[in-house]
């Protein structure tokens, strides 16, 4: 099953969403993936993302090229739940990000987040090596070229996220670390066995569970009285 932590990020997405819903995807990009199509969970579905590239989405009801330094052009308490795939790695001022997403946030309102861990192999070799070798590699990986991004892992830690949404209106609701078949090992036999090996590993004991691939969380927005009962939450 290839891309078995999107599967599993969007259905924790997908219980969270009442059919009256808004929902905002943070970086929601070309949108080449169905596993995140929602239209027919909820009443709303917007995406947002820095490259024109979303224009392309077909999973979206409304589709927004923004600028992040600017903000998101919501306005207060508009969505219900917010999902960000696999984009908090690129975000160079995640504070910022936080607290714009827990403007548009709805008082109990839900944000949800998939991005690698930056304690794990895949994050540490990105992270010491050029823009370009991540290209070739996720080239390798039958990955678009343009779809590879600038990382910073500025938010990729559970120390980082809680020190990132202190002071804000989030507080961590959950968090989990995963880590099951190497995706980005399968290249060939001699780099997918020792991927198993360590998938095995760190999996074996909750002592090595922040060294697993992907690092999961949900966030919620503070309550407040003018929250509103009838939606889901």
């Amino acid at each position: 099953m290839r891309n078995w932590d999107d599967l599993r990020f969007a259905d924790r997405i997908r219980n969270a969403l009442g059919s009256n819903h808004r929902l905002l995807e943070y970086g929601a990009g070309r949108g080449k993936s169905p596993v995140f199509d929602f239209r027919a969970n909820a009443a709303e579905v917007v995406g947002v993302d820095i490259d024109d590239g979303i224009l392309e989405n077909p999973y979206l009801h409304k589709k927004v090229v923004f600028d992040p330094l600017k903000g998101l052009p919501f306005e207060d308490n508009y969505f219900d739940v917010i999902f960000a795939c696999n984009v908090l790695e690129h975000v160079a001022d995640p504070r910022h990000t936080m607290a714009e997403i827990g403007r548009v946030l709805r008082p109990g309102g839900l944000f949800f987040g998939k991005t690698p861990n930056k304690n794990h192999y895949v994050a540490l070799v990105s992270r010491c090596t050029p823009l370009w070798f991540h290209k070739y590699f996720n080239r390798l990986r039958g990955r678009d070229e343009q779809d590879t991004f600038p990382t910073v892992y500025r938010c990729n830690s559970k120390r980082q996220l809680a020190r990132t949404v202190t002071g804000t209106d989030l507080a961590i609701d959950a968090m989990e670390f995963w880590e099951w078949r190497p995706e980005y090992l399968r290249i060939n036999p001699l780099t997918y066995a020792p991927g198993i090996v360590y998938e095995r590993l760190v999996n074996s004991t909750r002592l090595f569970e922040y060294f697993r691939a992907v690092m999961f969380c949900r966030l919620r927005k503070n309550s407040a009285e003018n929250s509103n009962p009838d939606r889901k939450s």
